[in-house]
């Protein structure tokens, strides 16, 4: 067991890794006095990290503000939640599977649905990338049955935009019956 828990640790930092280098690559401000400013933002937040422990809570329904480093950490918080929900799912979906006790039939379901389960988290992770590479400052997939919920990071929003990711999720997912765009600002 604590051998799976590394391994789901290990993939979740091998694409926070690659989200992050895509996001580095394809940022339009790329120069030597960018990184001086980075650095410096860096050490402020983590010198403000305590103080936005505090403001995690986020934005609740009644329109309260995030800070930028709270709001990340509940993006990130979010994809662990996710990540470690469908973790369980598998499992349970292999333990169906090792039965000897079931029929073929029942086994070969099983396996087929940790299949889609990998497929869409994969799809999940391309359709953030595909949308981070578009300008936004991060975003986040999350797709149920036949819906799919997109969180995007940024401050400009306009139907127009929220048309062109909701083609693209339906180019890369295929129809589904709802697919839902919400922005959240950058603050």
């Amino acid at each position: 067991m604590l051998l799976k828990k590394q391994t789901v640790w290990l993939l979740t930092m091998l694409s926070l890794v690659v989200v992050l280098s895509v996001y580095y690559i394809t940022s339009p401000e790329q120069s030597g006095s960018n990184m001086a400013a980075v650095d410096e933002e860096e050490t402020k937040e983590e010198n403000n990290k305590s103080s936005s422990e505090k403001t995690e809570a986020g934005a609740d329904e009644g329109g309260s503000v995030v800070s930028g480093a709270a709001a990340d950490e509940i993006f990130e918080s979010l994809r662990l939640d996710l990540e470690e929900e469908r973790s369980k799912q598998k499992e349970a979906l292999r333990d169906t599977m090792a039965s000897t006790d079931l029929p073929a039939d029942k086994r070969s379901e099983a396996f087929d649905e940790i299949q889609k389960i990998d497929e869409i988290s994969r799809k999940e992770a391309l359709l953030e990338t595909l949308i981070i590479a578009m300008g936004y400052k991060d975003a986040l997939v999350r797709a149920d049955g036949e819906k799919v919920r997109i969180t995007v990071k940024s401050d400009k929003h306009s139907p127009e935009k929220a048309n062109e990711i909701i083609q693209m999720v339906k180019n890369e997912i295929g129809e589904m019956q709802m697919v839902s765009v919400t922005f959240q600002p950058e603050k």
